[in-house]
């Protein structure tokens, strides 16, 4: 894929994101809602970054098999029932993010919601990524 992260000098910084990402590809993959399920579907660790880098796992994990790489994403939405936890555990949770998936962001966003599908969970993310294969 070829990307063009946009970041006009209009708009604060980004931290952890890009404002705007222009790819081109070949093929397009949508990823489904990822949470902190183990194979067995099983919710995994207790805390925020634990959920987090799991679910992220999950993600490029299904990227991955549709023949893709992280840097192929394109856009990334994050769901948290704890707006507050999430950024108080920002940098925690962006150090995770670079391990797992590198320094060039998608497009993001954060959005807070009352409740996840498995009412344990406390994170979920979906995505798009663009394919030159």
């Amino acid at each position: 894929m070829s990307t063009e992260r946009v970041n006009p000098p209009q708009l604060s910084p980004p931290v952890g994101f890009s404002h705007a990402v222009v790819a081109a590809g070949e093929r397009i993959v949508f990823l489904a809602g990822q949470t902190a399920l183990d194979a067995e579907g099983k919710v995994v660790g207790e805390s925020l970054p634990e959920q987090f880098g799991r679910a992220l796992s999950n993600l490029l994990a299904a990227l991955t098999a549709a023949g893709g790489t992280a840097s192929d994403l394109a856009r990334v939405t994050v769901y948290v029932t704890d707006v507050a936890a999430y950024r108080e555990r920002a940098a925690e949770l962006g150090s995770i993010w670079r391990e797992s998936a590198g320094r060039d962001y998608p497009a993001m966003a954060v959005v807070g919601i009352v409740r996840l599908w498995d009412e344990q969970a406390l994170v979920e993310l979906d995505g798009v990524a663009v394919l030159d294969r």
